[in-house]
């Protein structure tokens, strides 16, 4: 399966990169947590140009965004989500308040097939939203179920295939069970949190930044 395969004419990236009326009319799931899933969410006309300037991710595991090197696309694609249009958008989706919430960006390009193990993601985060970048995906790994339980990977509610331009945003919850099938290979994605406080930020990024830097000086062990 593929995504954006047609190539846009060469034009400035703007905030627009984001079709933020799909997701406003996308329905808000409840079972087994609440959640929303946005088809096309990166419009097609930018895609092609954001795919092509996604940054080079070696290894496994999250890297903040501000370690990493991407084209003028990749910026525009993180200047949209992080922007007052999507807050505000989120907000109303979730009917929840995310005014003076400080934002925490990373992203992963491969994984080592020990990923995806389930988890509910941390109490600090509030909302998490997560935008898949791989142009094509045949793996039957890889793909994000949201579980009904926090011992069966097979009692799930939903599958997320992780095209280029599909987005997920859920609540963080002590239910909000969610995880894949092992994958080992490319698998892009940036994730968004709205987060509870600033120090969860610094504290986040400095240890993902202590991470990336351990990794490239470890390549063996990624």
């Amino acid at each position: 399966m593929s995504a954006y395969s047609a190539s846009p004419e060469p034009s400035e990236v703007t905030l627009s990169v984001l079709d933020v009326q799909r997701l406003r009319a996308a329905p808000l799931v409840r079972d087994p947590f609440d959640f929303v899933v946005v088809e096309r969410f990166l419009r097609a006309e930018a895609g092609a140009a954001v795919l092509a300037d996604f940054p080079a991710v070696a290894g496994h595991g999250s890297f903040p965004v501000d370690v990493l090197v991407y084209g003028p696309a990749f910026a525009g694609l993180l200047e949209a989500l992080t922007g007052p249009e999507l807050r505000r958008a989120i907000e109303e989706k979730f009917a929840i308040d995310l005014a003076g919430r400080p934002t925490m960006v990373t992203v992963r390009g491969r994984g080592d097939g020990k990923d995806g193990r389930i988890h509910t993601d941390s109490a600090t985060k509030i909302i998490t939203l997560l935008l898949y970048m791989n142009p094509v995906w045949d793996a039957a790994g890889g793909r994000l179920r949201l579980l009904r339980r926090a011992d069966d990977l097979d009692d799930f509610a939903l599958e997320v295939m992780p095209l280029a331009g599909t987005m997920l945003a859920f609540r963080r919850s002590d239910k909000s069970f969610h995880g894949h099938l092992p994958h080992r290979g490319e698998r892009r994605v940036l994730q968004l949190n709205w987060v509870t406080e600033a120090e969860v930020v610094r504290r986040e990024i400095a240890r993902h930044r202590w991470s990336a830097r351990w990794k490239a000086l470890n390549p063996l062990a990624s």
